[in-house]
């Protein structure tokens, strides 16, 4: 890449970085990037086996069991449950539940305070809370004046709570800005306020033996400090991955013989609501379908049992630290720059397509190793390089590039163009003075010829001659200047300035009398019948000084050499008719190509417009350094 283009390109990718990043830091691109997160959860379906938690559910079964019992009067139940997980063993039970009211005071309101019920009802559940392996539920909910206020169990229950409001969690959860639950807060209050822990953060240091009111806690080989800071939630998977039994199997009268609640022992349970119609259900990322896959919504309960496992297994997805982050995009960028710059523009479209792709498998295999790597900042990145190339091309560099193919794409090979476009050369159209070898080749007896063929024969023999004498030129890096009839003026060393110019117009010329020689089939088959003269070329070579641009009038102008170095190489090819030689070449000629160079016969010659002799070479082979013929 050339230097002025490379300092273009670095302005572009740091352009495209600065635009990325402000794009990034202010927000712009979350909801892309919740996008691929989502998906990638979709992807992976389930990630982990769950270890720590169950949730114990109150679902159709059980209230098909328990007709006509309004929750309200459900205390003896949920305290036969209790007491059946923690004879099972359970290290801790979370009640998802909020009691703002009790089958006690119910039946004070009814006047029913005299019978022993309105004392006594909830006896058994109090007695489970104060067992201390209860924690209870708590909300925050806003006023009609936008201020914060605790929603807390009924005095009753949180008074036979060991703890009191040290055993209640906060049941609210975090939402991004698109209203899906993918963190969380290990507590929601710094100032003092009881009850401050989220519900699952409670449940998972009840279990792990701490305490609550610690600064900070080692869970899952990571410390957690005791702060308002989001989590990222590690879901072990889609909705109904969390294991579940029905709150029917405990009330079981032979509950203490199933072997499934003998497998709460050691577990979080979480008891809650679960029933059709159930309104505790919250997006997460696998809320929002994508092609085969069906969103469906995740119930509050199994929201509180990922966060408790995240917890307890320390498996938490993170972002990549920044320094990677930028180090990977900047890396994107100059790849994807070079790209643009370098190919076609819907070839560099595809490129960075792939591109693309490829960072967007990275980030889904990185994220089975629980590291969230951005995917949107990429794409943007990509997308502004890619418009910046285009722009600059269209702007300035590609229609240069296209006005000097559509200039030279006629007489010089596809490569010459492409390295003339490459070393970022651009001719001197209002004209250069350059160092270059000259060639004109005719034909032999070309009018004999053409007396003897009709004017169609003429025009199909010259195309099939020229079409191939014309190919050694190209090859060769040579510009074919113009067709003079039969004749063919090609130049070598401009546009693109070779050095060797005048060892390529020998190796071009050598071919050419070949490629004659092989024409003498063509034109035995074509025209055989026609006595015509073997067909015969001459080649005149001169290296010098030639006056390089575009000449002619305003409605016609052709890129061209003019001057005696043209003039001298015209008149050594008419040479080769008094001198019998395939190929003339001055001296000049010769030693500009250096050794290698194989003459048999040498004269000097006056030749019309020049003053003295021309001393010229029949060249008959050229050799490489090495000895090898080319």
């Amino acid at each position: 890449m050339p230097l002025r283009q490379a300092i273009i390109g670095l302005l572009l990718v740091i352009f495209a970085l600065a635009t990325t990043e402000t794009a990034t830091r202010l927000g712009w691109l979350d909801v892309f990037e919740y996008m691929y997160y989502d998906l990638w959860h979709n992807l992976s379906g389930r990630r982990a086996d769950p270890k720590h938690v169950v949730i114990l559910a109150v679902d159709h079964q059980t209230l098909l069991e328990h007709p006509d019992e309004p929750l309200v009067f459900w205390g003896p139940h949920f305290a036969h449950a209790i007491e059946i997980i923690r004879r099972a063993g359970a290290r801790i039970i979370g009640l998802d539940y909020l009691f703002t009211v009790s089958a006690e005071s119910w039946l004070k309101k009814l006047e029913l305070s005299r019978t022993d019920k309105s004392r006594t009802y909830d006896i058994p559940m109090r007695s489970q809370l104060a067992s201390g392996q209860v924690v209870l539920i708590a909300s925050v909910a806003d006023n009609d004046q936008g201020k914060s206020q605790l929603l807390l169990p009924i005095s009753d229950y949180l008074f036979s709570l060991p703890g009191g409001p040290m055993d209640v969690g906060l049941s609210n959860f975090y939402t991004d800005k698109d209203g899906v639950v993918r963190r969380f807060f290990p507590t929601l209050f710094d100032d003092g306020t009881i009850p401050n822990l989220t519900f699952a953060t409670l449940l998972a240091v009840r279990a792990a033996g701490l305490e609550p009111t610690s600064s900070t806690w080692s869970l899952g080989c990571r410390e957690i400090p005791n702060v308002i800071l989001p989590y990222t939630i590690g879901f072990v998977g889609p909705p109904g991955t969390i294991p579940r039994l029905s709150l029917s199997r405990l009330l079981n009268p032979q509950a203490d013989m199933d072997h499934e609640i003998q497998r709460l022992k050691n577990k979080v349970v979480i008891i809650a609501a679960e029933q059709i119609g159930n309104q505790d259900i919250h997006l997460t990322p696998y809320a929002h379908g994508f092609l085969i896959f069906e969103g469906r919504m995740m119930s509050g309960a199994e929201l509180h049992a990922n966060i408790v496992e995240t917890l307890l297994t320390g498996r938490f997805p993170q972002f990549v630290p920044d320094g990677f982050r930028l180090i990977y995009l900047v890396a994107v960028l100059i790849l994807g720059t070079t790209l643009f710059f370098r190919l076609h523009p819907l070839k560099g479209l595809g490129a960075g397509l792939l591109l693309g792709l490829v960072c967007t498998l990275l980030a889904f295999l990185l994220f089975h190793i629980n590291w969230i790597l951005p995917v949107a900042s990429i794409y943007l990145a990509l997308v502004v390089s890619y418009l910046g190339t285009l722009g600059l091309r269209l702007t300035g560099g590609e229609r240069e590039q296209a006005r000097l193919r559509q200039m030279f794409g006629k007489y010089v090979s596809d490569e010459v163009v492409e390295k003339l476009l490459a070393i970022g050369h651009r001719p001197d159209l209002g004209g250069e003075a350059l160092q270059v070898t000259v060639l004109f080749s005719d034909i032999r007896n070309f009018t004999t010829i053409s007396e003897k063929l009709n004017a169609h024969e003429v025009v199909e023999m010259l195309n099939a001659y020229l079409s191939r004498v014309c190919e050694p030129i190209l090859e060769q890096g040579g510009t074919v200047d113009k067709f003079i009839g039969d004749a063919v003026m090609a130049v070598f060393g401009s546009p693109v300035p070779y050095s060797d110019h005048a060892q390529r117009a020998l190796r071009a010329a050598l071919a050419m009398t070949k490629t004659a020689r092989e024409f003498r089939s063509w034109m035995q088959q074509r025209f055989g019948n026609m006595d015509l003269p073997e067909f015969n070329i001459g080649i005149g070579l001169h290296t010098g000084e030639a006056v390089i641009g575009s000449i002619g009038s305003p409605k016609r102008m052709e890129f061209t050499a003019i001057g005696d170095t043209v003039n001298t190489a015209s008149r050594l090819e008419g040479l080769t008719k008094e001198l019998g030689w395939a190929i003339v070449a001055s001296s000049a000629t010769i030693n500009a190509a250096g050794p290698g160079v194989v003459t048999d016969k040498r004269e000097k010659m006056t030749v019309k417009g020049r003053e003295g002799y021309v001393e010229v070479f029949e060249v008959i082979d050229l050799k490489l350094e090495k000895g090898g013929q080319t």
